[in-house]
């Protein structure tokens, strides 16, 4: 059973355990075994918890076929940085991502800007018609609106590249229209 790596600043929720167990669910629901952060309890002699976590979290994403990632945003007008190291790290072991954020339109009209494109802050804001910056909307597979639309796109994108039309046709039935895909 291929396996998807759960990124995103869920971890944080005040029920992110359930929370996890849910993205699992939907995770079961397309024939794949969710992996979540919170998954592994840090043994009781962790002397530097913040390493464990990261190292942890590393592994999961190695043992992982898939990243699915939410990019809402986290504390502000930017996803999680976390996840965003998460899907840098991945792209760069060549595993799929899959991100999912409610606010599709492009950044340029998510964010406050002047006449000329720049936000209060003083910075120009990237206007290349993509939703997140080019780095993040260049390097994943698609992205859909809720993780449970991009599950069944990322379903059915690994059962492809498995070479398995017949399971990639009933995912992309199952879509009914599929997910936003940039």
């Amino acid at each position: 059973m291929q396996s998807v790596y759960l990124a995103g600043f869920d971890v944080f929720r005040r029920d992110a355990v359930a929370h996890g167990e849910r993205l699992k669910s939907l995770c079961a629901a397309q024939g794949l075994r969710g992996i979540y952060p919170l998954d592994d309890a840090p043994p009781g002699d962790v002397s530097d918890l913040a390493s464990w976590i990261c190292q942890s979290n590393l592994q999961k994403i190695r043992n992982a076929d898939a990243v699915l990632a939410n990019l809402d945003c986290f504390r502000g007008s930017e996803p999680d940085s976390g996840t965003v190291f998460e899907i840098g790290y991945a792209t760069a072991l060549g595993k799929p991502v899959w991100a999912y954020f409610s606010d599709q339109r492009p950044l340029i009209e998510q964010l406050d800007t002047d006449g000329d494109g720049y936000c209060r802050q003083g910075y120009q804001v990237e206007d290349f018609a993509l939703p997140k910056n080019l780095m993040l909307a260049c390097s994943w597979a698609g992205a859909s609106k809720s993780a449970q639309e991009g599950l069944v796109a990322l379903a059915g994108l690994l059962r492809s590249e498995l070479n398995m039309p017949e399971l990639a046709e009933e995912s992309s039935a199952a879509e009914n229209g599929g997910p936003s895909r940039t």
